[in-house]
Order: C-alpha cells, then structure tokens, then sequence
C-alpha cells in the first residue's frame, strides 16, 4: 500500500517513463510488466536491454526511484581488480609528448552483439580477424565496445561476449545521476558483465555521457517514427495511450498527438523522449538551454555523476551523445567546464555525437555534408577550447527512410531504397554507392582521416560502427553473414580501419 501511495502521486503515464536517472543493471532483471506476477521475475538472461530501462527510468525523483528499486529487489555488482591498462608501444613507436597531451584515441570500434566470441573470451578465426583488422587505430591497440549500458549484458536474448582485445566504453543513459554501485574500476580487466559474469575486455577510462537529450526521437518497435512522445494524463484517463511493442512485426500506430505507451513492452531512441523531474515542459531536454532551471537541475546530476566516475578511476567524460545538434554539445561543453577543464566538475574533454545517412544515398540527401559539418563544429571547438581533445563518433550507420529534411522521424521503408526490398535488408548498388555499403564506410573512413585542426591534430578519437541488423530503422548493417563470416561491409571496415591506422603512426613519426 505504500508503494502504491508513493506511485500514485506520480503522474501516471509516466512512473516508469520518469526515472532515466537510475541506470538499472541487467543483473537487476527488472522487467515492465503489465502488473501481474509471472511478467516480474529476476532472471538476467530475459531482462530487457538498458536502452529499455533507460526509457523505462527516464528523469528521476528520489521517491519514485527508492519506489522502483524496492519494486525491483535490486542487486549490485563490482568490478574485479586486476592490471591497469597500458598504452601498447608496438602500435605508437616514438610516441612524442605532445602527442601524448592530445589524449587517446580509441579508435574503431562497434556496438551490437559479435558473433563468434565465448563467455571466456574466445574469438572464432573470423571474429579475430575482423579484432584484428581495426584495434590497430586505437592508443591501445584494442577495439572498444558500447552498447548504452555500464557493462556487457544481455539484449533480446543475446549475451555480449568480448575478448581481451576490447575496450568497453560504458555510458549512462539517462539525465540523472549514476547509480556508484553499478560503475565498475576504470582501466580494469576481467570485471563483472551485467550478468554477474567475468567479461575479460577492460574497463575505459572514458565516460560517455547522455542519450540523445538534443531530440525527441521516437517510441521503438511498431511505432517506430509515428510515436514521438509519452502519453500524457489525459491519454491515459481516456484510455487513448496505445502500447508499442519491440517483439510485435504488425505496424500499430500511435495517438492522434503521436503519443504510446513506450515504457511496458518497448523503449525510446534517446532521453529526450522523456520528461525529467525539476523541468517545467514535458519533454524538456531538447530544449534544455531555453529553461534556466531545467539546465541546473540537469548540470547538478551530471557533476555528481561525473565525481562519480572520477571516484572510480575515469579520467574523462563526454559530452551527451548528440544525435544531430552540434550546437547543444557547445552549450554544454560552456556550461560545465565553467568551473574546471576536467572531469572534477564533469567537464568533457570529448564531444560525443551519433552520425547517420538516409536512403542509401548520401549524397543527395546531404549525408556526407552532414557528417563534415559535425567534424568541424567539433574541429571548431578543439580550437577555441584547447581542453577538448576530439570527438567520440559512436553510432555510425544508414537507415532506412527518406532524407532528415523530408522525414526527420525517420518511418522505416519510406525512402527511395527501403530495405524490405532487398534480400539482405541492405543498400543496393547505386549511383552514389556503386558497391553499396561497402562504399558508404570507406568514404566515411576516409573523411574521418582527413578531419583535422589547423595545427594537425586528429579530430576524431572514437568511432563506432552500427553493427545491428534492422534496429531502430537503419537498414542490416552487420559486419557479418549469418554464418559468421565477414561480409564486404566487415571487409570494407577492416580496410578502413587498417588505413586510420597508417595514418596515425604516420603522424607521429612526422611529429
């Protein structure tokens, strides 16, 4: 009863749309649940991704997270000690220092499960290969992993596994602040998956900020594009809130306002679906500059998540990972390095931002000038802030709808190449990408090289490539077949990925 009163005096629609400040672990085993018993349980292995329980505890207030955490029986988990990390010198010989001041770079790296990869870390011949064939551009001679959470977990089903070769660069999805428990001992190997599990990747040193606050984005799963926000009260009390569904394959469809009910059986793209709590609007991030108090409210969470970090060893953090505005990561790169230029006070020292193209067609509908705007907002901010050491571009991919000025929610399959047409989901040849996909990443590989500041520093220290299959309306973007194999997209990454490479040991040996 007095969990129901402390619920109840939360606005219905969103008591688990609310909360994105508590970054529930998929050791949790929080599931939503429509209410009765046998849809709540604790087993890890059906426990959604973090991007549901992101959406699910989107903006925090302290009742209703003491509320959910009781509801959900939480338990937590540490990292293992180990080794710290060491910059591998095979791949940076002569290392210069002012090399050194320019900070890491991670390199190439994915997000999405890798197939071919056991519990205890051990990769197939094709999966080391494709290891193999992009660790090279990073400081560390290891490719880095995300996947929106604090650890490795197990998302539709599927538990990440990596090697010692990886680095898992972890995030907090949400606006509030992190739960300490849940962040593992940065520059650490062998810590705790989310499953409880030994993972024997290291731990970054890196700390990425939140998801997507800079747009609305939408409802995933059958209402992918047409729900673009939470159903308010009176949705709610005139049962007009439909629930979207990740599992369901028949399009529904979404309020006459574009509204659903995306916290029981789906999950939303980004944070800014989401209202926070100490934020006048319903759905304040995307406008979060317009609103003074809002901005303080969301500032005090990140420092405190920031120290928090900081406490267990990172020495940076990002900005939040931007879906589109360059502008928004600015506005927050002034705000919280007002005070230091370090992660003390959660300052970012990365910009952090997503990049896609529409259609297959990248430039037609202003793809590959989209990504160059980006690099040089953030060129632009290297050189006005010497503090900033580059940008973390970790979603990379092509989705599968028309052009962002004619389609800007992107409603799957509605561009001139949508991926239900070919029999690989992919890109087909064309005009602008002869070889399809293949061309798309060495073309952005390549733009990625040549991004630098006036005086020769590299722009980006992080890039992630989208190896998901049909997710949140891209087109299949996975490295491999169903077999395991590499395809020429896994191919063209590689060959990408070995020429960044090149580029930075040149670099430095001209330094």
């Amino acid at each position: 009863l007095k969990l129901y009163w402390i619920c109840s005096r939360l606005r219905p629609t969103r008591l688990a749309g609310a909360m994105a400040a508590i970054d529930i672990e998929q050791h949790s085993g929080l599931l939503v649940s429509s209410g009765s018993d046998d849809e709540m349980h604790h087993a890890a292995e059906a426990a959604p991704s973090n991007r549901r329980l992101g959406s699910l505890l989107a903006a925090v207030g302290v009742t209703a997270g003491v509320a959910v955490m009781a509801w959900a029986g939480l338990t937590g988990g540490t990292g293992t000690q180990g080794s710290h990390i060491v910059m591998d010198s095979s791949a940076f010989v002569g290392l210069t220092a002012a090399t050194a001041d320019d900070g890491p770079n991670w390199g190439c790296g994915l997000v999405g499960a890798l197939p071919g990869i056991s519990q205890h870390g051990v990769a197939s011949p094709e999966t080391q290969r494709l290891i193999d064939g992009i660790k090279g551009s990073s400081t560390y001679n290891k490719a880095s992993y995300w996947n929106w959470n604090l650890a490795p977990q197990t998302d539709d089903g599927v538990e990440e596994h990596l090697t010692k070769d990886f680095i898992f660069m972890p995030e907090m999805w949400g606006a509030g602040v992190v739960e300490a428990k849940y962040v593992r001992t940065a520059n650490q190997p062998n810590f705790l998956d989310s499953n409880g599990k030994v993972c024997p990747a290291t731990m970054a040193e890196i700390f990425l900020g939140m998801n997507e606050p800079d747009i609305y984005g939408s409802c995933m799963g059958n209402m992918f594009g047409e729900c673009t926000a939470p159903c308010d009260d009176a949705a709610v009390a005139a049962n007009d809130c439909p629930a979207a569904s990740l599992a369901s394959t028949m399009r529904a469809h979404a309020n006459r306002r574009g509204e659903c009910n995306c916290w029981q059986y789906s999950h939303a793209t980004g944070v800014g679906f989401w209202p926070y709590q100490g934020c006048s609007s319903a759905q304040p991030l995307p406008n979060l500059w317009d609103d003074a108090g809002c901005v303080d409210t969301v500032m005090t969470a990140w420092k405190q998540t920031a120290q928090i970090a900081q406490s267990k060893g990172f020495k940076y953090v990002t900005t939040p990972l931007v879906a589109e505005n360059m502008a928004y990561a600015k506005s927050f790169v002034e705000k919280a390095c007002a005070e230091c230029h370090d992660i003390s006070c959660g300052c970012p020292q990365y910009v952090a931002f997503h990049f896609y193209a529409y259609d297959c067609q990248p430039i037609s509908t202003g793809g590959y000038k989209a990504l160059q705007e980006r690099l040089d907002a953030v060129k632009a901010l290297m050189e006005q802030y010497p503090f900033i050491k580059g940008a973390i571009v970790n979603e990379v991919g092509m989705l599968n709808c028309a052009g962002e000025k004619d389609n800007p929610i992107c409603a799957p399959d509605s561009g001139k190449y949508p991926a239900k047409n070919d029999p690989n989901h992919q890109c087909p040849k064309n005009s602008e990408l002869p070889r399809g996909l293949p061309d798309f990443v060495e073309h952005i590989m390549d733009m990625v090289i040549n991004a630098k500041t006036s005086d020769g520093r590299g722009v980006v220290k992080g890039f992630s490539w989208f190896n998901e299959n049909m997710a949140g309306g891209t087109y299949n973007l996975q490295l491999f077949d169903s077999a395991g194999k590499l395809n020429e997209v896994g191919e063209s990454y590689i060959k990408g990925c070995s020429k960044w490479a090149a580029a930075q040991k040149l670099q430095v040996i001209n330094s």
